[in-house]
């Protein structure tokens, strides 16, 4: 298990009874949380007093309302260790950023710094840039992937408001599958891959993804996407009903021959405290050619 607990503008701080309690720099929000089946620690008085709260999705998942305890601006400010970047309530019951993948960013980071090379670095389904502003800022050349619009163009605010606007960076557009399949056709290679695929999803075309059909064939392109000298291969998978073994099978079986380090497990968010309880959020597989 990899787990974060936590920097400075944000905190677990409580769960239970199917939700969580947040701290996203100055607000505290409530969203739904179905791994949460046991008793909240705080009192009910610390969750109504929350600055949001998501009340729920109706038929489609962009039907989704929050409840605000005063108006709250559109986005608002946030920073992961030096990186400022924008948060926002969508309808989809996300603010734009995953906290529990600090524990990845952290560590890709360490092995881009340590490489003392040029590095391209490749982040598919890349959503609103967070990965890409981190690996770009160790000193990768970074081409960040998503099907959509609206995210590349959160992505950009991001960039724009972490002062990083002349890092390497290319913002595409596009179906992730349809990118892998053009990149393995040109013969273009990266040192470090990035892979954050939804559950489901769709592309700018109207392009499906489902993961459990989709993956196999995306990771067995990926590795044929590694340079001759790769550096880092990550995994993560969200709202699956699955074990953390399908995808570590899979990636052990996509990535055999390169040696390295194969690791899989559950990425954990960890409550604020001392005795704070562990929330599994995903599953996870990264390699590294570091033994």
């Amino acid at each position: 298990m990899l787990e974060t607990r936590g920097w400075s503008d944000y905190a677990l701080l409580d769960s239970g009874a199917g939700r969580k309690l947040e701290r996203y720099g100055p607000y505290r929000v409530v969203r739904p949380e179905a791994q949460a089946i046991w008793t909240p620690r705080l009192p009910e008085r610390d969750w109504d007093s929350a600055d949001a709260h998501f009340v729920g999705i109706g038929e489609e998942e962009s039907d989704g309302r929050w409840r605000m305890k005063t108006p709250l601006g559109e986005t608002w400010p946030l920073d992961f260790e030096g990186i400022g970047f924008l948060g926002r309530f969508t309808a989809f019951r996300h603010v734009g950023v995953f906290p529990e993948q600090a524990t990845h960013w952290q560590w890709f980071e360490g092995l881009i710094r340590g490489a003392g090379r040029p590095l391209k670095v490749l982040n598919l389904f890349g959503y609103t840039g967070l990965a890409s502003l981190v690996a770009a800022r160790a000193g990768a050349e970074v081409t960040h992937i998503d099907a959509s619009k609206k995210a590349i163009g959160w992505a950009r605010e991001n960039q724009a408001a972490a002062d990083l606007g002349t890092l390497p960076i290319r913002w595409i557009c596009e179906d992730a599958k349809k990118f892998v399949e053009r990149e393995e056709r040109r013969g273009n290679r990266y040192d470090g891959i990035i892979l954050d695929p939804p559950k489901f999803g769709r592309g700018p075309k109207g392009e499906v993804w489902d993961l459990f059909p989709d993956l196999p064939d995306m990771m067995r392109r990926c590795r044929k996407l590694l340079s001759d000298d790769p550096l880092f291969l990550i995994l993560t998978a969200y709202s699956i009903r699955a074990s953390f073994l399908s995808i570590d099978e899979l990636a052990a079986e996509c990535l055999d021959g390169l040696g390295g380090r194969l690791e899989s497990g559950e990425l954990v968010l960890r409550e604020e405290g001392g005795d704070g309880r562990a929330l599994s959020t995903s599953l996870f597989s990264r390699w590294s050619n570091h033994v």
